[in-house]
């Protein structure tokens, strides 16, 4: 670096620049020498332009160069080589801002070297200075240009995860119009069309002021519209003055002044060679569409087509497999007398991957009828085409009039003669409901659960078989019966297992979930089956077929004049001997004579007890008013044993024996009938006190 000459006092004047500081002014770099021990700085023509000082300007001081750089800039930099002065550095090196005449900010460089003695005190520092602006501007755009990318491959990874997981189109659409979609997308706004037939239709808007747009929710492809328009042509549409479209069409030109954006794309969605739908993406403040981002709305595109045709392909082989499991279920249930029957049926969501779950409800004579629900082994069409088979077979087996045991055992028969190594559970009862009488046989399958009248639930215990075709195979066709008693007012649930599985836990959890569900559901059969349905399908998920059947016997309260109560109680239940002697009191309270409660709960409790106790099976609970010729109170408790009860004289020592002497105590009449299977043990009570008598 040439030496600097100095003239009396007043700023150093230099000696003719070199060949090498002539290429560093045209460069906008100068030099600068800076004399430690005088505090003078001595700058080149070239320093002085970069400082864009004026000869008459500079004083030669530090401070005087520093006349335009920004304060805070000027103090960084004192603190920069402060600190190299101090701690013995040797070089230093920053950026800083020079607000020059014209009033640009010009970003400067500086670059210093330290000269010491040989004690290293420091003498001088010599460095240069340069204009950096245009460095510093290349490298803001590169960083501009790098977020933007980084930007773009997030936008399109975060699309590409969120349409991953979209099966149904219903799901395509919820992926980009939920929660987040927008900025997911880089987009302020968005409608998406689907191809159908020659018409577009419309089926996802969001952004504010897009629901104008459904109004022409369905419009022709011709062309008439910019979103039909580059469907048919092919070719994406950069648009960012929507104003200007109003000219060219027409259609739109009503809603321009409504839609609170700037900017659109276009974009036709292509899959396999073939236009399904369009996209569109609304942005606001945007003025131009670079290279850059076209090819990422491009790319979106291209994303959205893929999920949507995927979309579409699930949906038509959905239709077209629910279609075949709808056409092998009953299409209608018949009507009965005597009660009400409500079925539901939901399939699982998993593409062609169907079940073989069935419900049927067959009419018998003499007022019967014949309920069954069942599920055939595996998740596909094939599944669904044997449960259309069996569900006949069973049908026409039961309609022969054989009983549950022998219909069972023949449709086992008739699904291991099949040409198919599939299995299938099945639970089927042979309901009378005149008498209430019901008939249950198992194969493999979830038992039924009972909801009695008094709200309380249980499942009863009913024998079972192997599953259908297994019991052939292995020649164990025994599906023994299990005699249940429904009384007026009761409800039969059956269901398949979709509806007790929840994944996760144990089946027990969800037949707990089941009762807990019938208990507080309403009392009628239609209603019930809804609440089942929404609590519990809903809530499992819809990863297995669900098929639903709920029987409910009429109610039997009698009339004003003569009500009457039904009550069945289980063998194995403790508690159902309480709440039968409470729902009693609570009768009697009712029907105005609180005053026999006593005697008719000690009763009733005996003639429970004895039949519990005696008989294979439970029993039914019946008490009712004969209003003529004289008002009294009839209790009646009804089992499926032949053997009749007798009165015995027990000892003095003797721990059983007295029921019937107590009901004879307290009884003005009583007596056995026979009663089908079965037989009825009564007893009666005047109202007013009526003497009592044997009978």
């Amino acid at each position: 670096m040439a030496a600097a000459e100095r003239d009396g006092p007043g700023p150093a004047r230099r000696t003719p620049v070199t060949d090498a500081g002539e290429r560093l002014a045209l460069n906008g770099m100068g030099s600068f020498e800076w004399d430690l021990g005088s505090g003078t700085v001595a700058l080149d023509p070239a320093a002085m332009a970069v400082f864009d000082l004026e000869p008459e300007e500079y004083d030669g001081t530090a401070e005087g160069a520093a006349l335009r750089v920004r304060p805070e800039d000027a103090a960084r930099l004192r603190e920069t080589i402060a600190r190299v002065l101090a701690e013995g550095g040797e070089t230093f090196g920053a950026y800083f801002t020079v607000h020059r005449r014209d009033g640009r900010d010009q970003w400067t460089h500086t670059t210093g070297r330290v000269v010491r003695d040989a004690e290293g005190q420091a003498l001088h520092i010599a460095g240069i200075v340069r204009d950096a602006a245009a460095e510093l501007a290349h490298a803001t755009l590169l960083r501009k240009l790098e977020a933007a990318r980084a930007q773009q491959t997030t936008i399109v990874q975060r699309t590409t995860e969120a349409l991953s997981r979209a099966v149904t189109v219903d799901d395509v659409t919820a992926a980009l119009t939920g929660a987040g979609a927008l900025e997911r997308l880089g987009a302020d706004g968005l409608a998406l069309g689907l191809v159908e037939g020659g018409t577009m239709k419309i089926i996802a808007l969001s952004g504010e002021s897009l629901e104008i747009l459904s109004e022409r929710r369905f419009t022709r492809m011709d062309g008439s519209l910019p979103l039909s328009h580059a469907v048919l042509t092919r070719q994406a549409r950069f648009v960012t003055s929507l104003s200007e479209l109003g000219g060219e069409f027409p259609l739109l030109a009503d809603y321009l002044g409504r839609i609170r954006f700037d900017a659109a794309a276009y974009l036709p969605l292509i899959a396999q060679a073939k236009a399904i739908g369009g996209l569109v993406l609304f942005y606001r403040r945007r003025e131009e569409f670079s290279p850059e981002e076209r090819n990422l709305c491009l790319g979106l595109a291209g994303i959205v087509a893929q999920s949507l045709q995927r979309a579409l392909l699930f949906d038509q082989e959905r239709e077209f497999a629910t279609g075949l499991q709808a056409a092998m279920l009953p299409r209608r249930i018949p009507e009965i007398s005597g009660g009400e029957i409500a079925v539901r049926y939901h399939a699982a969501w998993s593409g062609r991957e169907v079940g073989g779950d069935w419900y049927d409800v067959i009419a018998l004579p003499r007022n019967r009828v014949g309920i069954v629900v069942g599920d055939v082994q595996g998740h596909d069409t094939h599944a669904a085409a044997i449960m259309g088979q069996l569900r006949i077979a069973l049908r026409a087996y039961a309609g022969e009039g054989h009983p549950p045991s022998t219909v069972l055992a023949r449709a086992s028969r008739f699904l291991a003669e099949l040409d198919t190594e599939r299995f299938a559970t099945c639970m089927y009862a042979q309901v009378d409901l005149e008498t209430g009488g019901v008939r249950a046989v198992r194969a493999g399958h979830l038992g039924p659960l009972i909801r009695h009248t008094d709200g309380r639930t249980g499942w009863p215990n009913v024998r079972g078989g192997l599953p259908l075709g297994l019991a052939s195979a292995f020649e164990q066709e025994e599906f023994p019966e299990t005699q249940l008693d429904l009384v007026p007012g009761e409800t039969l649930v059956l269901c398949t297992d979709g509806l007790v599985e929840e994944p996760g836990t144990t089946i027990t959890a969800g037949m707990d979930a089941l009762a807990h569900a019938v208990r507080s559901g309403p009392q009628g059969a239609g209603a019930l089956a809804d609440h089942l349905s929404d609590r519990l399908w809903e809530r499992w998920g819809s990863g297995d077929d669900v098929a639903l059947l709920v029987l409910r016997r009429a109610p039997d309260p009698g009339t004003h004049r003569a009500p009457r109560i039904h009550q069945y109680i289980h063998q194995a239940d403790p508690e159902g001997l309480s709440e039968a002697r409470y729902a009693l009191r609570q009768a009697l309270r009712d029907w105005g004579v609180p005053e026999l409660a006593d005697d008719v709960e000690v009763a009733a409790g005996e003639l429970l007890v004895n039949a519990l106790l005696h008989t294979d099976g439970g029993a039914v609970l019946t008490m009712e008013v004969l209003p003529e010729p004289v008002r009294r109170i009839r209790l009646w408790v009804k089992d499926r044993s032949s053997v009749w009860p007798r009165r015995r004289s027990p000892g003095e020592a003797a721990t059983t024996g007295r029921g019937l002497l107590l009901v004879d105590a307290l009884a003005t009449h009583w007596g056995v009938e026979s009663r089908g299977d079965g037989k009825a043990v009564w007893c009666e009570f005047d109202v007013g006190g009526s003497p009592r008598s044997t009978g």
